[in-house]
């Protein structure tokens, strides 16, 4: 029969070029595995930072906006609380109007200063609760983050640069300034020592403006 006859040797020869063809061919086969295992994790890479980019807004995010729900809080009442200073105001002249000796010999006026400083004191304890506090400058060094000088006093008792009189009472909400104290300011005195401020440009306070803050950072 003719398979039989058939050569042995071209059997062989079948079988090694088959095999020098798989040897070939897996190389390339390699290659391309890990060509794709390459991109892949390249693209894991990216993916896995843009999540961590994501999160890290998202935090900020979150920060952010418990950040401006405290300050709206806050100062939500700074346009009000403003106006309710004048009341104080009016009550401390009343106050100061009346000179001493008069209130002294007529019980009667006596007892209504007693009546118009207990309201005024209430009145600051109110404010105080809602987080509205007295600015106390007399004998301080001049603050321009808190107050504003009207005008210099030639005084060598004290150091140069002092609060020697208070002409307008001045007040913070939270950590911003609602108004600020009008001063008078010593000069001539010894130099005070230097101390750094934290802002200000040294005429005047940044005044807190708004009921509701700006948003952002």
């Amino acid at each position: 029969m003719a398979d039989d006859n058939s050569d042995p040797r071209e059997t062989d020869e079948d079988q090694t070029k088959s095999t020098s063809t798989e040897a070939a061919e897996s190389p390339d086969v390699s290659g391309e595995l890990a060509g794709d295992l390459e991109s892949l994790l390249a693209e894991n890479a990216d993916m896995r930072d843009k999540l961590l980019r994501t999160m890290a807004d998202m935090e900020n995010l979150r920060r952010r906006t418990e950040r401006e729900k405290e300050d709206t809080a806050r100062y939500a009442i700074s346009n009000f609380a403003r106006d309710v200073l004048t009341i104080g105001d009016n009550l401390r002249r009343a106050v100061e109007h009346v000179p001493a000796d008069a209130a002294a010999q007529d019980p009667a006026l006596k007892s209504f200063l007693e009546g118009v400083e207990l309201t005024e004191r209430e009145l600051l304890n109110v404010m105080e609760k809602h987080g509205v506090t007295k600015i106390e400058p007399l004998g301080e060094r001049f603050d321009p983050n808190q107050q504003q000088a009207m005008y210099e006093v030639p005084n060598t008792d004290v150091p140069d640069g002092t609060v020697v009189e208070v002409m307008q009472a001045g007040y913070t909400i939270g950590d911003r300034v609602l108004r600020p104290a009008l001063v008078a300011v010593s000069k001539g005195g010894a130099k005070p020592a230097p101390k750094s401020e934290p802002g200000g440009n040294g005429f005047g306070p940044d005044v807190a403006d708004d009921d509701i803050p700006d948003g952002g950072d």
